[in-house]
Protein backbone atom coordinates (compact mmCIF):
# COMPACT_ATOMS: atom_id res chain seq x y z
CA UNK A 1 0.00 0.00 0.00
CA UNK A 2 1.65 3.34 -1.26
CA UNK A 3 1.64 5.58 1.68
CA UNK A 4 0.65 9.70 1.09
CA UNK A 5 2.88 12.07 1.63
CA UNK A 6 3.90 15.58 2.80
CA UNK A 7 6.83 17.44 0.91
CA UNK A 8 8.52 19.47 2.82
CA UNK A 9 10.51 21.92 0.88
CA UNK A 10 13.74 23.75 2.40
CA UNK A 11 13.67 27.28 2.27
CA UNK A 12 16.33 28.10 4.61
CA UNK A 13 14.58 26.69 7.79
CA UNK A 14 16.96 24.93 10.55
CA UNK A 15 13.72 22.93 11.49
CA UNK A 16 13.27 20.19 9.04
CA UNK A 17 13.69 17.23 10.27
CA UNK A 18 11.88 18.08 13.37
CA UNK A 19 8.77 18.92 10.96
CA UNK A 20 9.06 16.00 9.38
CA UNK A 21 9.05 14.07 12.46
CA UNK A 22 6.01 15.60 13.41
CA UNK A 23 4.42 14.85 10.24
CA UNK A 24 5.53 11.22 10.45
CA UNK A 25 3.74 11.01 13.99
CA UNK A 26 0.80 12.06 12.81
CA UNK A 27 0.68 8.66 10.53
CA UNK A 28 1.75 10.27 7.37
CA UNK A 29 4.69 9.84 5.39
CA UNK A 30 7.08 12.77 4.52
CA UNK A 31 10.57 13.81 3.05
CA UNK A 32 12.31 16.92 3.00
CA UNK A 33 13.37 18.00 -1.10
CA UNK A 34 15.51 21.08 -2.38
CA UNK A 35 13.21 24.40 -3.16
CA UNK A 36 14.22 24.33 -6.24
CA UNK A 37 12.33 20.75 -7.08
CA UNK A 38 11.37 20.60 -10.96
CA UNK A 39 8.22 19.56 -12.55
CA UNK A 40 10.03 16.05 -13.74
CA UNK A 41 10.89 15.57 -10.23
CA UNK A 42 7.72 16.60 -8.40
CA UNK A 43 5.79 13.98 -10.58
CA UNK A 44 8.28 11.20 -9.50
CA UNK A 45 7.36 11.68 -5.88
CA UNK A 46 4.41 9.13 -5.38
CA UNK A 47 0.99 9.95 -3.23
CA UNK A 48 2.44 13.23 -2.95
CA UNK A 49 -0.98 15.58 -1.09
CA UNK A 50 0.41 18.80 0.07
CA UNK A 51 3.65 21.16 0.26
CA UNK A 52 5.38 23.01 2.93
CA UNK A 53 7.28 25.60 2.02
CA UNK A 54 9.43 26.29 5.17
CA UNK A 55 11.45 29.48 4.97
CA UNK A 56 13.53 30.26 7.88
CA UNK A 57 16.94 32.15 8.30
CA UNK A 58 19.01 30.33 5.47
CA UNK A 59 16.39 32.09 3.04
CA UNK A 60 19.01 34.63 1.49
CA UNK A 61 21.70 32.78 -1.08
CA UNK A 62 23.78 34.86 -2.45
CA UNK A 63 22.11 37.93 -1.63
CA UNK A 64 18.73 36.30 -3.00
CA UNK A 65 15.57 35.41 -1.37
CA UNK A 66 14.95 31.73 -2.47
CA UNK A 67 11.80 31.04 -4.02
CA UNK A 68 10.02 27.46 -4.76
CA UNK A 69 10.12 26.50 -8.59
CA UNK A 70 7.03 27.60 -10.84
CA UNK A 71 6.82 23.87 -10.80
CA UNK A 72 5.27 23.88 -6.98
CA UNK A 73 2.96 26.84 -7.62
CA UNK A 74 1.45 24.70 -11.01
CA UNK A 75 1.08 21.98 -9.29
CA UNK A 76 -2.77 22.58 -8.05
CA UNK A 77 -1.43 20.94 -4.44
CA UNK A 78 -2.00 22.54 -1.28
CA UNK A 79 0.96 24.16 -0.15
CA UNK A 80 1.55 25.77 3.26
CA UNK A 81 3.81 28.75 3.45
CA UNK A 82 6.23 29.16 6.79
CA UNK A 83 8.48 32.17 7.18
CA UNK A 84 8.33 32.65 3.89
CA UNK A 85 7.58 35.92 1.34
CA UNK A 86 5.82 37.46 4.59
CA UNK A 87 4.01 34.39 5.72
CA UNK A 88 4.52 33.40 9.60
CA UNK A 89 6.88 31.82 11.75
CA UNK A 90 5.90 28.07 13.03
CA UNK A 91 4.05 28.67 16.32
CA UNK A 92 6.57 28.23 19.44
CA UNK A 93 3.90 26.39 21.23
CA UNK A 94 4.55 22.63 20.27
CA UNK A 95 0.13 22.05 20.67
CA UNK A 96 -0.37 25.03 18.67
CA UNK A 97 1.99 23.80 15.90
CA UNK A 98 0.72 19.97 16.05
CA UNK A 99 -2.89 21.49 15.70
CA UNK A 100 -1.61 23.89 12.51
CA UNK A 101 -0.04 20.50 11.32
CA UNK A 102 -3.13 18.32 11.62
CA UNK A 103 -5.26 20.78 10.29
CA UNK A 104 -3.09 20.98 7.02
CA UNK A 105 -2.25 17.34 6.54
CA UNK A 106 -5.91 15.99 6.87
CA UNK A 107 -8.19 18.85 6.59
CA UNK A 108 -7.00 21.01 3.41
CA UNK A 109 -4.06 17.86 2.18
CA UNK A 110 -7.05 15.18 2.71
CA UNK A 111 -3.98 12.89 3.34
CA UNK A 112 -4.57 9.47 4.92
CA UNK A 113 -2.74 7.90 7.96
CA UNK A 114 -0.99 5.28 6.66
CA UNK A 115 2.49 5.55 7.09
CA UNK A 116 3.29 2.82 9.59
CA UNK A 117 6.05 -0.05 9.68
CA UNK A 118 4.34 -2.62 8.26
CA UNK A 119 3.45 -0.57 5.15
CA UNK A 120 7.07 0.27 5.08
CA UNK A 121 8.58 -2.91 5.27
CA UNK A 122 6.50 -4.43 2.86
CA UNK A 123 6.69 -1.24 0.21
CA UNK A 124 10.71 -1.54 0.93
CA UNK A 125 10.50 -5.24 -0.12
CA UNK A 126 8.53 -4.81 -3.22
CA UNK A 127 11.13 -2.21 -4.10
CA UNK A 128 13.95 -4.25 -3.58
CA UNK A 129 12.32 -6.87 -5.43
CA UNK A 130 12.18 -4.87 -8.26
CA UNK A 131 15.47 -3.06 -8.12
CA UNK A 132 17.51 -6.07 -7.56
CA UNK A 133 15.95 -9.19 -9.48
CA UNK A 134 17.76 -11.96 -9.56
CA UNK A 135 21.10 -10.65 -9.17
CA UNK A 136 23.47 -10.59 -5.59
CA UNK A 137 23.57 -8.08 -2.91
CA UNK A 138 26.69 -8.06 -0.51
CA UNK A 139 26.54 -6.72 3.01
CA UNK A 140 28.85 -5.53 5.42
CA UNK A 141 27.34 -6.43 8.78
CA UNK A 142 28.81 -5.09 11.72
CA UNK A 143 26.09 -5.91 14.03
CA UNK A 144 24.85 -2.23 14.85
CA UNK A 145 21.34 -1.21 14.63
CA UNK A 146 21.53 0.39 11.23
CA UNK A 147 23.33 -2.98 9.58
CA UNK A 148 21.25 -5.43 11.36
CA UNK A 149 18.06 -3.62 10.28
CA UNK A 150 18.99 -3.95 6.39
CA UNK A 151 20.01 -7.20 6.77
CA UNK A 152 16.91 -7.95 8.42
CA UNK A 153 15.06 -6.55 5.60
CA UNK A 154 17.01 -8.37 2.81
CA UNK A 155 16.61 -11.41 3.94
CA UNK A 156 12.57 -10.95 4.49
CA UNK A 157 13.01 -9.24 0.61
CA UNK A 158 15.40 -11.56 -1.01
CA UNK A 159 16.70 -14.45 1.10
CA UNK A 160 19.57 -16.09 0.04
CA UNK A 161 20.44 -13.48 -2.74
CA UNK A 162 22.03 -11.46 0.19
CA UNK A 163 25.73 -12.49 1.47
CA UNK A 164 26.55 -10.60 4.90
CA UNK A 165 30.14 -10.03 5.41
CA UNK A 166 30.75 -9.79 9.44
CA UNK A 167 34.46 -9.04 10.33
CA UNK A 168 35.73 -9.33 13.87
CA UNK A 169 38.23 -6.96 14.37
CA UNK A 170 38.64 -7.35 17.98
CA UNK A 171 37.44 -4.07 18.57
CA UNK A 172 34.01 -5.11 19.73
CA UNK A 173 31.99 -5.50 23.09
CA UNK A 174 31.35 -8.43 24.95
CA UNK A 175 29.09 -11.19 22.83
CA UNK A 176 28.78 -9.14 20.33
CA UNK A 177 30.23 -11.25 16.84
CA UNK A 178 28.82 -14.46 18.93
CA UNK A 179 25.90 -12.56 18.62
CA UNK A 180 25.78 -11.44 15.33
CA UNK A 181 26.51 -15.48 14.10
CA UNK A 182 23.70 -16.86 15.97
CA UNK A 183 21.03 -14.12 15.19
CA UNK A 184 21.69 -14.23 10.95
CA UNK A 185 23.21 -17.56 10.26
CA UNK A 186 21.61 -19.73 13.13
CA UNK A 187 18.06 -17.90 13.69
CA UNK A 188 17.23 -15.85 10.25
CA UNK A 189 19.04 -18.76 8.01
CA UNK A 190 21.38 -15.73 6.04
CA UNK A 191 24.66 -16.58 4.12
CA UNK A 192 26.70 -15.05 6.65
CA UNK A 193 30.52 -15.21 6.12
CA UNK A 194 32.33 -14.56 9.58
CA UNK A 195 36.17 -13.39 9.24
CA UNK A 196 38.59 -13.71 12.53
CA UNK A 197 40.56 -10.52 11.55
CA UNK A 198 41.34 -9.90 15.43
CA UNK A 199 44.88 -10.69 15.33
CA UNK A 200 45.30 -9.04 12.13
CA UNK A 201 43.93 -5.59 13.08
CA UNK A 202 45.86 -5.67 16.67
CA UNK A 203 49.19 -6.32 14.78
CA UNK A 204 48.37 -2.99 12.41
CA UNK A 205 47.64 -1.63 15.66
CA UNK A 206 50.19 -2.18 17.79
CA UNK A 207 52.53 1.02 19.48
CA UNK A 208 50.16 3.14 17.75
CA UNK A 209 49.14 5.68 20.22
CA UNK A 210 47.35 8.91 18.35
CA UNK A 211 43.82 8.62 17.94
CA UNK A 212 43.04 9.54 14.70
CA UNK A 213 46.17 7.64 13.36
CA UNK A 214 43.88 4.67 15.11
CA UNK A 215 40.82 5.03 13.07
CA UNK A 216 42.42 5.37 9.61
CA UNK A 217 44.15 2.16 10.52
CA UNK A 218 41.06 0.65 11.69
CA UNK A 219 39.13 2.14 8.83
CA UNK A 220 41.25 1.14 6.19
CA UNK A 221 42.46 -2.42 7.25
CA UNK A 222 38.09 -2.78 6.89
CA UNK A 223 38.34 -1.96 3.80
CA UNK A 224 41.11 -4.22 2.76
CA UNK A 225 39.47 -7.32 4.70
CA UNK A 226 36.41 -6.37 3.19
CA UNK A 227 37.31 -6.32 -0.42
CA UNK A 228 39.01 -9.21 0.09
CA UNK A 229 36.29 -11.33 1.19
CA UNK A 230 34.01 -9.48 -1.63
CA UNK A 231 36.31 -10.68 -4.26
CA UNK A 232 36.20 -14.33 -3.39
CA UNK A 233 32.67 -14.10 -3.89
CA UNK A 234 30.94 -14.30 -7.76
CA UNK A 235 28.25 -12.11 -9.18
CA UNK A 236 27.67 -9.72 -7.09
CA UNK A 237 25.96 -6.50 -8.78
CA UNK A 238 24.27 -4.47 -5.69
CA UNK A 239 25.94 -3.42 -2.25
CA UNK A 240 23.82 -3.12 0.46
CA UNK A 241 24.03 -0.13 2.91
CA UNK A 242 22.67 1.13 6.85
CA UNK A 243 22.37 4.72 5.15
CA UNK A 244 19.79 6.70 7.12
CA UNK A 245 17.72 9.78 7.03
CA UNK A 246 19.98 12.21 9.26
CA UNK A 247 23.30 10.77 7.05
CA UNK A 248 21.78 12.32 4.05
CA UNK A 249 20.06 15.29 5.72
CA UNK A 250 23.18 16.63 7.50
CA UNK A 251 25.37 15.98 3.91
CA UNK A 252 23.13 19.17 3.50
CA UNK A 253 20.91 21.29 0.87
CA UNK A 254 21.71 24.07 -1.06
CA UNK A 255 20.74 26.22 2.07
CA UNK A 256 21.90 24.05 5.08
CA UNK A 257 24.82 24.18 5.61
CA UNK A 258 26.32 20.18 5.86
CA UNK A 259 27.40 18.83 9.12
CA UNK A 260 28.97 15.93 8.09
CA UNK A 261 29.09 14.41 4.84
CA UNK A 262 27.22 11.80 3.34
CA UNK A 263 29.36 8.30 3.82
CA UNK A 264 28.49 6.83 0.47
CA UNK A 265 30.24 3.56 -0.10
CA UNK A 266 32.51 4.09 3.34
CA UNK A 267 35.67 4.40 0.78
CA UNK A 268 35.43 1.21 -1.04
CA UNK A 269 37.35 0.72 -3.85
CA UNK A 270 35.66 1.86 -7.43
CA UNK A 271 36.61 -1.22 -9.29
CA UNK A 272 34.64 -3.40 -6.97
CA UNK A 273 31.26 -1.81 -9.62
CA UNK A 274 28.22 -2.20 -7.05
CA UNK A 275 25.19 -0.50 -7.18
CA UNK A 276 23.58 0.65 -4.08
CA UNK A 277 20.69 -0.51 -2.37
CA UNK A 278 20.17 1.97 0.46
CA UNK A 279 16.10 0.66 2.25
CA UNK A 280 16.55 2.73 5.12
CA UNK A 281 17.81 5.74 3.54
CA UNK A 282 14.70 7.46 4.47
CA UNK A 283 14.12 6.52 8.00
CA UNK A 284 14.74 8.57 10.92
CA UNK A 285 17.08 6.26 14.02
CA UNK A 286 13.87 5.91 16.04
CA UNK A 287 11.73 4.73 12.72
CA UNK A 288 14.50 2.31 11.93
CA UNK A 289 14.25 0.60 15.42
CA UNK A 290 11.10 0.18 14.80
CA UNK A 291 11.64 -1.50 11.63
CA UNK A 292 13.78 -4.20 13.41
CA UNK A 293 11.32 -4.70 16.23
CA UNK A 294 9.04 -5.28 13.47
CA UNK A 295 11.35 -7.88 11.47
CA UNK A 296 11.76 -9.58 14.60
CA UNK A 297 15.17 -8.60 15.75
CA UNK A 298 16.19 -9.32 19.58
CA UNK A 299 15.52 -5.87 21.54
CA UNK A 300 19.19 -6.13 22.98
CA UNK A 301 20.23 -5.61 19.18
CA UNK A 302 17.60 -3.47 18.27
CA UNK A 303 18.25 -0.73 21.07
CA UNK A 304 22.12 -1.18 21.35
CA UNK A 305 24.01 1.70 22.55
CA UNK A 306 25.43 3.96 20.06
CA UNK A 307 29.15 2.92 19.24
CA UNK A 308 31.66 4.59 17.60
CA UNK A 309 33.53 2.77 14.24
CA UNK A 310 36.76 2.28 15.58
CA UNK A 311 34.53 0.19 18.47
CA UNK A 312 36.59 -0.46 21.82
CA UNK A 313 40.23 0.80 20.02
CA UNK A 314 38.77 4.64 21.06
CA UNK A 315 38.20 3.17 24.56
CA UNK A 316 41.16 1.73 25.20
CA UNK A 317 43.08 4.89 25.13
CA UNK A 318 46.51 5.24 24.13
CA UNK A 319 48.30 2.46 22.68
CA UNK A 320 46.00 -0.68 22.44
CA UNK A 321 47.37 -3.72 24.58
CA UNK A 322 45.61 -6.73 24.36
CA UNK A 323 45.01 -6.85 28.05
CA UNK A 324 43.62 -3.54 28.00
CA UNK A 325 41.65 -4.24 25.34
CA UNK A 326 40.09 -7.06 27.64
CA UNK A 327 39.85 -4.90 30.20
CA UNK A 328 37.89 -2.39 28.55
CA UNK A 329 35.58 -5.13 27.02
CA UNK A 330 34.73 -6.95 30.49
CA UNK A 331 34.43 -3.66 32.54
CA UNK A 332 32.00 -2.55 29.53
CA UNK A 333 29.64 -5.56 29.67
CA UNK A 334 29.34 -5.35 33.47
CA UNK A 335 28.67 -1.72 33.78
CA UNK A 336 26.10 -2.90 31.00
CA UNK A 337 24.49 -5.66 33.07
CA UNK A 338 24.22 -3.32 36.46
CA UNK A 339 22.89 0.07 34.27
CA UNK A 340 20.16 -2.95 33.32
CA UNK A 341 19.68 -4.32 36.30
CA UNK A 342 19.16 -0.68 37.74
CA UNK A 343 16.78 0.16 35.36
CA UNK A 344 18.71 2.36 33.69
CA UNK A 345 19.16 1.25 29.78
CA UNK A 346 16.78 3.20 28.65
CA UNK A 347 17.17 6.15 30.54
CA UNK A 348 20.99 6.96 29.95
CA UNK A 349 21.97 7.60 25.91
CA UNK A 350 24.72 6.38 26.26
CA UNK A 351 27.28 4.76 28.86
CA UNK A 352 30.88 2.52 28.81
CA UNK A 353 34.05 2.44 30.05
CA UNK A 354 37.41 3.83 29.11
CA UNK A 355 41.01 2.42 30.41
CA UNK A 356 44.11 4.88 29.88
CA UNK A 357 47.36 3.27 29.55
CA UNK A 358 48.45 5.04 33.30
CA UNK A 359 48.99 2.97 36.29
CA UNK A 360 48.34 3.73 40.14
CA UNK A 361 49.29 2.36 43.12
CA UNK A 362 46.46 -0.02 45.05
CA UNK A 363 45.78 -2.76 47.47
CA UNK A 364 44.17 -6.06 47.02
CA UNK A 365 44.46 -8.79 49.14
CA UNK A 366 46.78 -7.17 51.70
CA UNK A 367 49.54 -6.99 48.46
CA UNK A 368 50.21 -3.70 46.65
CA UNK A 369 48.95 -3.95 43.58
CA UNK A 370 49.99 -1.04 40.44
CA UNK A 371 47.00 -1.77 37.78
CA UNK A 372 45.03 0.89 35.74
CA UNK A 373 41.79 2.57 36.35
CA UNK A 374 38.18 1.82 34.54
CA UNK A 375 36.86 5.20 33.54
CA UNK A 376 33.14 5.75 33.32
CA UNK A 377 31.13 7.84 30.99
CA UNK A 378 27.44 7.99 30.97
CA UNK A 379 25.49 11.29 29.08
CA UNK A 380 22.26 11.97 27.64
CA UNK A 381 22.35 14.36 24.78
CA UNK A 382 19.32 15.22 21.95
CA UNK A 383 21.80 15.75 19.15
CA UNK A 384 25.39 14.94 20.23
CA UNK A 385 26.09 18.14 19.46
CA UNK A 386 25.69 18.91 23.08
CA UNK A 387 25.43 16.63 26.25
CA UNK A 388 24.77 16.66 29.86
CA UNK A 389 26.78 13.96 32.74
CA UNK A 390 23.57 11.59 33.60
CA UNK A 391 23.28 11.34 37.12
CA UNK A 392 23.89 7.90 38.33
CA UNK A 393 22.73 6.96 42.07
CA UNK A 394 25.70 6.63 44.01
CA UNK A 395 24.65 2.97 45.49
CA UNK A 396 24.85 2.08 41.44
CA UNK A 397 28.07 3.40 41.51
CA UNK A 398 29.38 2.09 44.25
CA UNK A 399 28.12 -2.08 43.18
CA UNK A 400 29.75 -1.05 39.60
CA UNK A 401 33.00 -0.12 41.01
CA UNK A 402 32.75 -3.01 43.64
CA UNK A 403 32.76 -5.54 40.78
CA UNK A 404 34.79 -4.13 38.53
CA UNK A 405 37.55 -4.05 40.92
CA UNK A 406 36.96 -7.99 42.13
CA UNK A 407 36.09 -9.13 38.64
CA UNK A 408 38.66 -7.41 36.19
CA UNK A 409 42.20 -8.53 35.56
CA UNK A 410 44.33 -5.67 35.64
CA UNK A 411 41.72 -2.92 37.37
CA UNK A 412 41.88 -1.23 40.79
CA UNK A 413 40.22 1.78 40.58
CA UNK A 414 36.90 2.79 39.07
CA UNK A 415 36.49 6.50 38.41
CA UNK A 416 33.06 8.98 36.94
CA UNK A 417 34.10 11.39 34.42
CA UNK A 418 31.33 14.73 35.93
CA UNK A 419 32.69 16.34 32.43
CA UNK A 420 29.63 17.40 29.96
CA UNK A 421 30.29 18.30 26.18
CA UNK A 422 31.84 21.40 25.76
CA UNK A 423 34.17 21.09 27.73
CA UNK A 424 34.47 17.55 27.07
CA UNK A 425 33.79 15.37 23.89
CA UNK A 426 31.40 12.14 24.55
CA UNK A 427 34.30 9.90 23.79
CA UNK A 428 37.59 10.40 25.43
CA UNK A 429 39.52 9.29 22.24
Amino acid sequence: MKQDMILILDLGSEENPKIAREIRALGVYTEINAHDITATELAALPNVKGIILNGGPNRVVDGVEIDASEAVYDSGLPILSVDHKGSEAWPIDDEERKEVLNQFVFDECKAEANWNMENFINDQVELIRRQVGDKKVLLALSGGVDSSVVAALLIKAIGKQLTCVHVNHGLLRKGEPEQVVEVFRNQMDANLVYVDAVDRFLDKLEGVEEPEQKRKIIGAEFIRVFEEEARKLEGIKFLAQGTIYPDIIESGTKTVKAVKSHHNVGGLPEDLDFELVEPLKMLFKDEVRACGVALGLPDDMVYRQPFPGPGLGVRCLGAITRDRLEAVRESDAILREEFAAAGLEGQVWQYFTAVPEFKSVGVRDNVRTYDWPAIIRAVNTVDAMTAEVADIPFSVLQKITARITAEVKGINRVLFDLTPKPTGTIEWE
